[in-house]
């Protein structure tokens, strides 16, 4: 049977087509009880991914992001802004974690001219740009690869990450709420997180304004959790609070 996290992940997988499925129904095709269904919507719904009608359920908003390659080009100038000021604070010699969200792919991109970084990844795209250049060296997680994410992020690669203690984690967020924290969409990405936020010393967090006032399907941390915050757009009076603990760049 499948865990809460990965059944209520089915559930909107089976949402995406837009139209409205019944409680018998997804119970059916995933061989729980009709009170399970309704108690995983309940949950998503106080999440904002669902909307609930008599008898079944339908997405209130997209909740999955595309693939890779579709979401780099998405805010592409703002990633790009936040990707040159967040370079600003790596230095030679680094030891990094960087993750497999695209404004980390950005970020990476803008570490070409750094030498000697111990960069940690579970991104192949990361991987591909800053592996075998100026003497860096480059741990790979590896397992079954995400081929939308371009990523490894199940258990064999959250075990392998889990191992390292960087200086500096380089981290993308789903979304972001004043009640509800940083959230994800991928459940395998949103634990990769909760790892590189125990486990390294200082965390660095690239966000385009898109994301505020976002939700998103998995709780990853806390907003206090940010020590730098790297954003292109002044944060209104709800987020400045909310991160007055952190240093808050904007690009």
């Amino acid at each position: 049977m499948l865990k809460r996290s990965a059944r209520q992940r089915e559930i909107v997988a089976m949402l995406r087509g837009g139209m409205t499925l019944s409680v018998a129904g997804l119970a059916r095709e995933l061989g729980v009880s009709d009170e399970t269904i309704r108690r995983e919507l309940r949950v998503l719904e106080d999440q904002g991914i669902v909307e609930r009608e008599h008898g079944g359920a339908h997405l209130a908003a997209p909740t999955l992001e595309g693939p890779l390659s579709q979401r780099m080009e998405e805010n592409a100038d703002a990633k790009l802004r936040i990707a040159r000021a967040a370079a600003e604070f790596v230095a030679d010699g680094d030891i990094l974690f960087i993750d497999s969200g695209t404004t980390s792919c950005y970020i990476a991109r803008q570490l070409v001219e750094r030498h000697s970084l111990t960069v940690i990844t579970n991104s192949l795209q990361v991987a591909t740009d800053l592996g075998g250049i100026n003497d860096n060296r480059l741990f790979l997680a590896a397992g079954e690869m995400d081929y939308e994410y371009r990523a490894f992020s199940d258990t064999s690669a959250q075990h392998y990450v889990a191992g390292f203690t960087p200086h500096l984690a380089i981290l993308s967020v789903g979304a972001i709420s004043t009640d509800r924290g940083l959230m994800d969409f991928h459940p395998g990405e949103a634990t990769m997180s909760r790892i590189a936020y125990a486990t390294s010393q200082k965390i660095l967090l690239g966000a385009d304004s898109s994301k505020f006032g976002r939700y998103a399907l998995m709780h990853t941390a806390e907003l206090r959790d940010v020590d730098i915050l790297v954003t292109e757009r002044e944060l209104d009076d709800a987020f400045a609070r909310a991160f007055a603990h952190a240093e808050v760049v904007i690009a």
